[in-house]
């Protein structure tokens, strides 16, 4: 197993990319396993394994500095940054925490329970990197749960006025517990039902109608869902970072590895504040027998 060998980031990022892929399906399993047995947070992780992978082959924890919104989301953190051998301790007295804690790692660089600090965290870090004359990354992983709440409103306004190298790397699953609700969830699902999205979609539709004799049944069903998507990327989310001051790059399959990694090579030549947009499958690898995805969360 590639995951026996594993002890740190440096390791990960020692490994032929044709490899990385691998170990995303080892560590889902492992976090599986012992979830299953001492109770857990389960979904926010299996949904980030390969978001993880990604993060530790292109950075370089703990001089970067990577802070996770939500700890939740830090179990595949936990297996591949020296916590693996101790997992089965997870939230059990005397051993690992359910969250992300400084005194337990190195590569911890924020404590934080719940969602919607990890932007802050990040920002007075990157101001203070720039204070110091440093040169690391900061990047802050957060949840589109986080995005619910409006302390990361405020650094994002910040971050984005400052024009300091920041990375933020928008985990989008849909769901924080259950579907996100309010203003700025509905920005993010619903822009495809504007009167202008409406309008050109039915442009769209009359030229596929035109073109149908030219194309096959699936190939058209297919076309038009990729039209409709574009349509909606034309302004949500992307623009709320760009007028905020960032540079914005996806949405990318957050399940892809090497999509990630190319993504993430191409934005560390960038400066100033960056969004990665990734969308992923909250709970990925771990079917429940009901379609009922708040069970997703957490194992009792």
């Amino acid at each position: 197993m590639i995951l026996e060998s594993i002890h740190n980031p440096q390791d990960v990022r020692a490994l032929p990319p044709d490899q990385l892929q691998q170990l995303a399906d080892e560590v889902r399993q492992r976090l599986i396993d012992v979830v299953s047995q001492t109770g857990g947070h389960i979904g926010a992780g299996l949904g980030v394994v390969e978001l993880t992978v990604a993060l530790c082959a292109a950075f370089d924890s703990p001089r970067d500095k990577i802070v996770w919104d939500v700890g939740h989301q830090g179990y595949p953190w936990k297996i591949l940054t020296g916590r693996n051998d101790r997992l089965a301790t997870l939230r059990q007295r005397g051993g690992l925490s359910g969250f992300l804690r400084r005194d337990e790692s190195e590569h911890d660089q924020f404590g934080a329970g719940h969602a919607g600090t990890a932007l802050s965290a990040a920002f007075g870090m990157a101001t203070a990197r720039d204070l110091k004359g440093d040169t690391f990354e900061v990047v802050a992983v957060v949840g589109d749960g986080a995005m619910t709440c409006g302390l990361p409103y405020e650094a994002l306004n910040n971050a984005g006025d400052s024009g300091r190298d920041i990375i933020v790397v928008l985990n989008d699953n849909g769901m924080s517990i259950a579907p996100n609700v309010g203003a700025i969830s509905k920005y993010f699902g619903s822009i495809i039902a504007s009167p202008i999205g409406v309008r050109m979609r039915e442009r769209v539709k009359h030229v596929i109608e035109r073109a149908s004799h030219l194309i096959g049944g699936k190939k058209l069903v297919d076309f038009a869902k990729n039209v409709e998507e574009s349509i909606k990327n034309l302004w949500s989310p992307g623009m709320l970072f760009e007028e905020l001051g960032f540079r914005y790059f996806g949405p990318i399959d957050g399940h892809n590895i090497a999509q990630m990694l190319h993504t993430f090579d191409i934005v560390k030549t960038l400066k100033g504040p960056r969004v990665v947009h990734v969308i992923t499958e909250k709970g990925k690898g771990f079917p429940l027998p009901e379609p009922d995805l708040e069970k997703y969360h957490a194992r009792a």
